[in-house]
């Protein structure tokens, strides 16, 4: 493999997607010039099937359109997008205790609250973000303060209901993982000792806790002291987590001048997760396996997400950053040579989501409260920064 032409071309095709197809199909038919905001509950041709704004994606969509504005082009519609869903956010999904909604209607009527920070999460990293690409220091100085809330939430009894009854004790690995990012974020705008304490804190978390070597997996739930919980549940590995996690220790070892511990973790993981989600048979990354091989319990277990694909082509290409190792860009090759075969839709634009294990387009819809302008756009940006990096080199 030529290695500078195959990161040339793949660096252009990133750019040239997000660019002409993934931002102008966002901004045409998901960003709501009326209230503000986008919508994500989007047919496969763009037209609007539900009105119902998911406050995760307020968040999502201004953090992505300001990371596009700050690492790949200064487009002022990208920005004006940003603050858009910033605005909206800050108008009509805080509640009265500081937490956030989880839906709401299109003009900002509250549907649903969840136990989860995730909402929080994503306005502090748009917040930050957008601090960068405007200048306006303010803006960090909310996302910080709003991190720190979330830890709050976090730690304090009786905030957040459990998601079992008391007798069920677990720690999960989404809000740990999902720390170190936003931490690092946040960082990016305005440094402060909670941020790399969180983030050391998830660090130690993911090693003491979550990594299982006996399984050769990272787990999703384990008992309070990393205890393996042998039932449906503990038992269930979800490769695509596994390897976005795997390129968030990346970025934070790269952050460190290569940190040896955190970097052999970050490929420890990568290359566990790969073995147990790349699908032999069909390519791909599949969505669910079970640690000891049992059948798993979720019913997409055997199909292919665009989100696993996406985290994939980011967590393969940083790999190779920091190794150097061949194998690691044969894997970017292959993960991503299946992703634009299966995924992107040469018709209407944009990507389908959700697919059948053997490929085929199980629905077509472009977004829903959960699929929407993030995972993929994210990866064009960090793609093409990480393959410009390696070319400047």
């Amino acid at each position: 493999m030529n290695t500078v032409e195959y990161l040339q071309n793949c660096a252009a095709s990133y750019r040239n997607d997000l660019v002409g197809n993934i931002m102008p199909f966002w901004l045409k038919y998901g960003l709501d010039r009326k209230h503000g905001g986008v919508y994500t509950c989007l047919n496969r041709d763009g037209s609007l099937m539900d009105a119902t704004k998911s406050v995760w994606f307020q968040g999502r969509f201004g953090f992505v359109a300001a990371f596009a504005y700050n690492n790949v082009e200064q487009n002022l519609e990208w920005l004006a997008a940003s603050k858009s869903c910033i605005d909206f956010i800050e108008k009509y999904c805080i509640d009265v205790d500081g937490r956030m909604f989880f839906e709401v209607t299109e003009d900002g009527i509250p549907m649903r609250k969840r136990r989860y920070v995730f909402s929080e999460c994503f306005a502090a990293i748009a917040m930050s973000e957008y601090s960068i690409a405007s200048g306006d220091r303010s803006y960090a100085l909310k996302a910080l303060e709003l991190f720190k809330k979330i830890q709050f939430f976090l730690t304090t009894p009786g905030v957040l209901e459990p998601k079992y009854c008391e007798s069920v004790q677990m720690c999960g690995h989404s809000i740990t993982m999902i720390l170190i990012n936003t931490a690092s974020r946040i960082r990016a705008a305005i440094d402060d000792a909670a941020l790399t304490r969180q983030i050391d804190d998830s660090i130690y978390m993911l090693q003491k806790y979550f990594v299982h070597p006996e399984f050769k997996a990272l787990l999703e739930v384990v008992g309070p002291n990393g205890e393996f919980i042998d039932t449906c549940n503990g038992r269930t590995i979800n490769p695509g987590h596994c390897i976005e996690t795997s390129w968030f220790l990346l970025e934070e070892a790269k952050y460190r001048n290569w940190d040896r511990k955190d970097l052999q973790m970050a490929l420890s993981i990568l290359d566990w997760s790969w073995e147990w989600g790349w699908d032999k048979e069909y390519g791909g990354i599949i969505n669910f396996r079970d640690c000891r091989n049992l059948p798993p319990q979720d019913y997409s277990q055997d199909m292919k997400f665009w989100w696993p694909q996406t985290e994939a082509i980011i967590a393969t290409l940083y790999a190779y950053q920091a190794t150097h190792d061949e194998k690691y860009l044969e894997m970017h090759k292959q993960i991503n040579n299946w992703t634009y075969a299966h995924f992107p839709d040469r018709e209407y634009g944009e990507w389908y989501g959700y697919l059948h294990r053997d490929g085929t387009v199980a629905q077509a819809a472009k977004g829903n409260l959960f699929k929407g302008p993030f995972h993929i756009p994210r990866m064009m940006i960090k793609a093409y920064m990480l393959c410009n990096e390696m070319l400047t080199l």
